[in-house]
């Protein structure tokens, strides 16, 4: 007996959408969900026949609504893809971090593409959100930056007393000097002098004097 061509289609498509390792959700001109696939099941435990026409907003109160509707506009409008980075938006739907032992975060990061999907008539009726786990990868960075952070800090503080050192004020006089030929308003520079300073860094060096 030959198989429906329709129903082997759907069953294609079903197999598909659920053995892909990112999230797809298919919303309408309401933002009503259409497709709702196996990831954001597993992450969410929100299983496809609860959520579908269901408002994506009340199932996800994290998402601000006039936000994600004016990000989700161009798709729309100008059949534009959109694009979310992690660095903007940590993350669209709050999911647990799925690897809690290797990953210090408690929340998947996200990148999110919104793609257009124009009907038959051309307009686009439906938007695919595409949406990313990119923990390790987001995780990465920030702990580069926050090393980072810890070596610009040691450079500008004296180890013994972590006092600022002379870097650090050189740093800011720049700044502030920039600052003043940017503006009208009057500016003052204090200097202070420490009666026979010399000695000291005669005796125990220009190191310790700094």
């Amino acid at each position: 007996m030959a198989v429906d061509s329709s129903l082997a289609e759907m069953h294609w498509k079903h197999d598909l959408l659920g053995s892909i390792e990112v999230g797809i959700v298919v919303l309408d001109k309401n933002y009503n969900v259409q497709v709702w696939n196996q990831f954001m099941e597993n992450h969410s435990s929100i299983v496809p026949g609860m959520i579908q026409d269901k408002n994506i907003f009340e199932f996800f109160p994290e998402i601000d609504e006039k936000w994600f509707c004016r990000k989700a506009e161009p798709a729309f409008t100008l059949k534009s893809p959109v694009f979310i980075i992690w660095e903007q938006r940590p993350y669209l739907f709050r999911f647990d971090c799925n690897r809690p032992i290797t990953a210090q975060s408690e929340s998947m990061f996200q990148n999110i593409t919104i793609f257009p999907l124009a009907s038959l008539t051309g307009q686009v009726e439906q938007i695919c959100l595409v949406i990313y786990d990119v923990t390790d990868e987001a995780l990465g960075r920030l702990r580069i930056e926050s090393l980072n952070k810890q070596l610009e800090r040691m450079s500008r503080l004296d180890g013994l007393t972590e006092l600022y050192n002379r870097q650090y004020w050189g740093e800011q006089l720049a700044l502030e000097y920039k600052r003043d030929k940017r503006t009208d308003v009057a500016s003052a520079l204090i200097m202070m002098d420490i009666d026979y300073f010399k000695k000291i860094n005669d005796t125990y060096g220009h190191l310790a004097g700094d």
